[in-house]
């Protein structure tokens, strides 16, 4: 239960954050995309900085994870899967200005129009397990 409460809580304060910092307006993503605005620069620079100290100092700080299990190690893998889908994912977020993350977080402050780039995310991740499984 109370890895459950923490995941929500975590997750209801990840898109406070981005509601907050306006990462759920595409128009303010594509203004900072085209070099207008360096306000998202500096709300991404924070959590760059917050996630890279959580993942090298805690696990140093603590033996396991408070709610059990144990630390993972997640090594990167750069090939041609990598590539292929890190370009679709910037071309697709510079020309829409819209991030998994923030549309998810857009929906639930009322951005309906988001509804379509959630549903275009969702295709995507549908037609990738696809292409998994035939291999």
């Amino acid at each position: 239960m109370g890895k459950t409460i923490a995941t929500v809580a975590a997750g209801a304060l990840f898109g406070f954050g981005l509601a907050l910092s306006t990462m759920i307006r595409p128009e303010v993503v594509l203004s900072f995309l085209q070099f207008r605005d360096w306000g998202l620069a500096l709300v991404m620079s924070g959590g760059v900085v917050v996630t890279l100290l959580a993942y090298k100092l805690i696990p140093l700080m603590l033996r396991h994870p408070l709610f059990g299990g144990e630390f993972g190690k997640h090594p990167s893998e750069w090939n041609r899967e990598t590539l292929t889908g890190s370009a679709i994912f910037g071309i697709g977020w510079g020309l829409t200005g819209v991030c998994p993350g923030p549309a998810i977080a857009g929906l639930g402050a009322g951005n309906w129009t988001l509804l379509w780039a959630v549903a275009g995310i969702a295709l995507g991740a549908l037609a990738h397990g696809w292409q998994q499984d035939r291999r």
